[in-house]
This record gives structure tokens, C-alpha cells and sequence, in this order.
């Protein structure tokens, strides 16, 4: 007869080894922009198919051209950089694509499958990044991403009025 005690410690074993899901994991929703260069390059469907691969649900898509004060209003941030102008310059250039995307940590992992900023890096460090598939440098890196939860929330309401609760923050470091 095997005694309880080893019973209820197999269990304990068990259970920490094999955690049980209750299936109740939160989805994380998250804002996901082809910029002018990414769809001019023909990349749409391309990067739409690794958005669903890697696990994404696209819940919602708008094609979108940006007028300058869209553009200066959804990247205030970055209004005091150098780099300003020319990034308003080049968002206004063409048309960009829109998704609302949601996942597990979706945040984090639409982060990690674009790439580093710099397409030219993204080439070296992260060759299987969207960066590095169609991006050219660090301006025209093909794609953008929240970088937090209150940059998606901010950036999602942005485009998508009816989805966020329509929180804002005014730092982000993602182009």
C-alpha cells in the first residue's frame, strides 16, 4: 500500500511539471502599419501571411494616406527630432495599411517578427524579420509597431476610434 503523503506529492509534482491552462488567457491587441515603402514594394500579402503564421488574428485592416497633419499628429513624439520633417515627409509619400492585430502578447511578439529599426541591421541580426524581408533603412523600414500597451492603445484608437478606450501616451520609441 503506497501511503497518501506520496500520493499528494506525485500530484504536486505532477501539476508544476504539466501546469493546467484554464484556456482564460488574455489577447493582447496591438497596432500594425505596412508603411508607403512596404506596400509600393508589393509586400501587402507577403507580410500579411507571416502576421497569420506566427499566430495573429487581423482583426480589422484600413488602407489609409496620411496627410501631413495626420502624420505630425500620430508621430508628435518624435516632433522634436532631427529626423521629423522627414519622416512626415515620407509617411505622406503613399498609402500605408492599417491591422489591428491580437494575439497572446501581442504587443512583445509583433516587436520581435518586425525586427530591429534599422532595416540594414535587421538584415544582420534578424535576417527572418519583416524588416529585414522589405525594409531599406532605418526610415523606410517597411513597417511599424507599438512599442507598449499605452502606445497601442493610443495608436489603435488613432485609426480605430470604436476599439481603444482611447488612453494616450506621448512616448514611444518605434518609427
Amino acid at each position: 500500500m503506497i501511503p497518501r503523503l506520496f500520493f499528494s506529492v506525485f500530484f504536486l509534482v505532477l501539476s508544476a511539471s504539466f501546469p493546467i491552462s484554464s484556456g482564460s488567457e488574455e489577447k493582447e491587441k496591438t497596432l500594425a502599419m505596412i508603411k508607403p515603402d512596404g506596400l509600393l514594394g508589393n509586400y501587402t500579402e507577403r507580410i500579411k501571411e507571416v502576421i497569420v503564421d506566427y499566430g495573429f488574428s487581423i482583426l480589422r485592416e484600413i488602407t489609409a494616406q496620411l496627410d501631413q497633419d495626420s502624420a505630425a499628429s500620430f508621430y508628435a513624439e518624435h516632433s522634436s527630432r532631427s529626423f521629423f520633417p522627414s519622416l512626415i515627409k515620407y509617411m505622406t509619400s503613399g498609402p500605408v495599411l492599417v491591422m489591428l492585430l491580437e494575439k497572446e502578447n501581442a504587443i512583445a511578439d509583433w516587436r520581435t517578427l518586425i525586427g530591429p529599426t534599422d532595416a540594414c541591421k535587421a538584415k544582420i541580426t534578424h535576417p527572418n524579420s519583416i524588416r529585414a524581408m522589405c525594409g531599406q533603412d532605418s526610415e523606410k523600414n517597411c513597417v511599424h509597431g507599438s512599442d507598449s500597451l499605452l502606445s497601442a492603445q493610443r495608436e489603435i484608437s488613432f485609426f480605430f476610434e470604436d476599439v481603444s478606450s482611447g488612453e494616450t501616451n506621448t512616448t514611444h520609441d518605434e518609427l
